[in-house]
């Protein structure tokens, strides 16, 4: 037997040419609407041309890149844990969705656009949709339906959330509360599927948490840097923006979300 399908690669490569293409297209043709200002307050001066903040724009091609390393790994039947593989093409989902992110932040950044915001702000939602939904199903026992019924109902419920346009403390916008909600749902469920699974008879953890401490840690530097970077240490003619090392570390956050989830190996006798 074959130690590696190519098929999730496939599908997180065609994923990536296809969002980055309806960008370009998007941006060439202003099919999301006139430069309102939308993200001018993370620091970076808008440029004349097609990109108009060109460090947070560029700067996300680190979603491409690990959604495509989730892929890749995604791939390794010999090496990924025993859980996972067991709820059919969730992995390959993963992957396209951490590469989609990267095009749909760039939509804001490059153009400064509406519409451009809303996308950024929904593939924001898909991802923590995602960790979250992945968590109760694990937690409740239950297969993919309960998954994407989950996913589909928070990303529903972020988006009324986004829909409150005032100014929230710290986060901004209402719709970065919804996020943040659902990724302190992640991280909770992950302890308590954890705890649980060492309180068990056979006291063997089914995940390794050292990989979600470093995802942990990683969007929590990125959040830090996000917020003091908007005003302090700000040169908006700089290349080396804070707000874009925030997309490279959340880009690494999801990778490592990635390698804890592929760290779960179900015991002798338990159904993954």
């Amino acid at each position: 037997m074959p130690t590696r399908s190519l098929r999730p690669l496939a599908y997180a490569a065609l994923t990536a040419v296809a969002s980055i293409g309806l960008l370009v297209l998007a941006i060439g043709n202003g099919w999301l609407g006139p430069d309102v200002g939308r993200g001018a307050n993370f620091c970076e001066a808008a440029r004349d041309g097609w990109v108009k903040q060109r460090a947070n724009s560029y700067s996300n091609i680190g979603f491409v890149v690990a959604g495509l390393l989730v892929a890749w790994r995604a791939g390794r039947r010999d090496q990924l844990g025993d859980v996972l593989p067991t709820h059919g093409g969730l992995a390959t989902a993963y992957a396209c969705v951490v590469v989609v992110l990267g095009p749909a932040s760039a939509a804001m950044h490059a153009t400064q656009a509406e519409r451009g915001g809303d996308f950024d702000l929904l593939s924001m939602y898909l991802v923590a949709a995602f960790a979250a939904a992945y968590a109760l199903m694990r937690w409740y026992r239950q297969g993919q339906v309960l998954f994407a019924q989950l996913f589909l109902l928070f990303v529903a419920a972020c988006e009324l959330v986004g829909l409150y346009d005032g100014r929230v403390p710290v986060v901004d916008q209402a719709g970065n509360v919804a996020f943040a909600a659902l990724l302190l749902t992640a991280v909770v469920l992950e302890v308590r599927l954890w705890l649980r699974a060492g309180r068990s008879p056979e006291a063997v953890p089914r995940t390794d948490l050292r990989w979600g401490a470093a995802s942990l840690a990683a969007i929590l530097v990125a959040f830090t840097i996000w917020n003091v970077t908007k005003s302090l240490w700000c040169d908006p003619h700089s290349l080396l923006q804070g707000h874009a090392a925030w997309h490279l570390l959340d880009a690494l956050s999801a990778y490592l979300l990635f390698r804890l989830w592929t760290s779960e190996i179900a015991r002798p006798g338990e159904p993954g």
